[in-house]
């Protein structure tokens, strides 16, 4: 028996007791039978209870559950800071404040009371961050220390697909990863579902992911750690990570186009790798000249395709009649997309 169905059940007797004794005192101000006007509303009550009973009860707590899951321990703890601050303050001004004339001296100290929590808790939390720096620089012997550390110390979530991707363990060994990196076990478990997939593919991708785990595990150049931290009441992988970035103030790591704009709207800080590889690409200028292998035709009559390390595309005009082979061409337009960097280029081979 689930507790909302005996919450309906609770719900139902008691609106009908409540329908019952009012059907019985509507009959004496309008003359009727007693019993008729109890049963009548004795039945309403009941279906009404039926009815409303859970958005009275399990419903509102659920939404209070699911909206408390969300918020950060850090951010209950400046609330809670907040609001006994405010509190005090109210505490304090409530005594002269009483002696103003009745029935004033009645309600201010309580709307004062009520008010100064509400202005406390909000004041607080906006400025939560700033009252956390504070704290760890007045308890930090050295404060070059505590701000190194407040940086270096932060976790990084990693996605499922980061993971796939294998570009995290390369990264990582140059040192641009500051902080240890985090991996939930429900990511975990979702990398394991992969592994074990019928299609092929799949499986491929869910096998290279486990095998770059066991890689950064090895290398001890950044900490990887496998955590238990779950989310409750929330299904899907990519919700999961966006709030527990949220309650562990932790970036992600990424290249999930969807998750990226998801996670950026919530405010969660993203450190996606596609964008890192396109800001790391070289930079070409028309007029520059480079060597590229021409690998197939173009759109275009006349025109060959060729790719750079990095992946770039190159556009060579009068390049198909060079397949398979490496010549020098000279840059004369570079075009940023979506997609990434095409260079477009004019062969140096008369």
């Amino acid at each position: 028996m689930s507790i909302e169905f005996l919450i309906r059940i609770i719900g139902m007797f008691v609106f009908a007791v409540s329908g019952a004794i009012l059907g019985v005192r509507l009959s004496i101000l309008a003359g009727g039978a007693a019993e008729l006007w109890g049963m009548v509303l004795a039945m309403v009550g009941a279906l009404l209870g039926l009815v409303i009973s859970p958005y009275l009860t399990t419903r509102p707590v659920r939404a209070i559950r699911r909206r408390m899951i969300q918020v950060s321990a850090q951010t209950m703890g400046a609330g809670l800071a907040g609001l006994i601050a405010g509190l005090i303050i109210a505490a304090l001004v409530s005594a002269p404040i009483s002696l103003l004339p009745s029935p004033f001296g009645q309600l201010a100290p309580f709307l004062t009371a009520v008010f100064m929590a509400y202005l406390g808790a909000t004041i607080f939390v906006m400025r939560e961050n700033d009252i956390i720096n504070l704290l760890r620089s007045r308890f930090q012997s050295d404060p070059n220390e505590a701000g190194t550390s407040s940086q270096s110390g932060r976790s990084i979530l990693m996605d499922t697909s980061v993971i796939i991707d294998g570009r995290i363990a390369d990264i990582a060994r140059t040192g641009f990863v500051q902080g240890p990196m985090l991996v939930p076990a429900f990511v975990l478990i979702e990398l394991q579902h992969i592994a074990d997939s019928a299609d092929p593919l799949r499986r491929r991708r869910g096998r290279r992911g486990l095998d770059i785990l066991n890689r950064l595990q090895k290398d001890n150049t950044i900490p990887l750690r496998i955590t238990d931290l779950d989310v409750e009441g929330v299904r899907e992988v990519d919700d999961k990570l966006v709030i527990l970035a949220k309650q562990l103030r932790s970036p992600i790591l990424t290249n999930d186009y969807n998750l990226n704009k998801v996670a950026e709207l919530q405010g969660v800080t993203v450190l996606n790798i596609n964008e890192l590889a396109n800001a790391v690409k070289a930079v070409y200028l028309p007029g520059e000249t480079m060597e590229v292998q021409v690998i197939q035709e173009g759109k275009e009559p006349g025109q060959g395709v060729g790719y750079l390390d990095d992946g770039t595309m190159v556009v060579v005009e009068d390049g198909k009649g060079n397949i398979d082979t490496t010549i020098p061409v000279t840059v004369t337009k570079v075009l940023q997309t979506a997609a990434g960097r095409m260079i477009f280029a004019k062969s140096g081979i008369d």
